[in-house]
């Protein structure tokens, strides 16, 4: 199976922007900004979401025999996807603890 160059990209993408999207919540958290960080969190979960049904569906189409061709692309594009959801996940955890440690103040 020849998957299109755009599948990966799109998955970069998304990748990318809950990555994005869970910095920005962080930089919220240190200023108190607790709505804004809780958006930033939803918005990168939607966007991790979303790059996580491109894999799924590449794994699928792959059907664990080869059929889908492992290039530096393709590697990239797993790496981006496994930093952005280890982003979001340190994040959340982040953020609580600074509203944890603004609500003793």
């Amino acid at each position: 199976m020849e998957i299109d160059e755009s599948t990966v990209m799109e998955l970069i993408i998304q990748a990318g922007e809950a990555r994005s999207c869970a910095m920005l919540a962080l930089r919220a958290a240190r200023n108190q900004a607790w709505s804004d960080a809780d958006a930033q969190l939803t918005a990168a979960t939607q966007a991790a979401k979303a790059a996580h049904r491109i894999q799924t569906e590449l794994i699928g189409a792959d059907e664990g025999c080869g059929k889908i061709p492992v290039n530096l692309i393709m590697v990239h594009a797993q790496d981006h996807l496994m930093n952005a959801m280890l982003c979001r996940e340190l994040a959340e955890e982040i953020i609580q603890l600074r509203r944890e440690l603004a609500a003793q103040q």
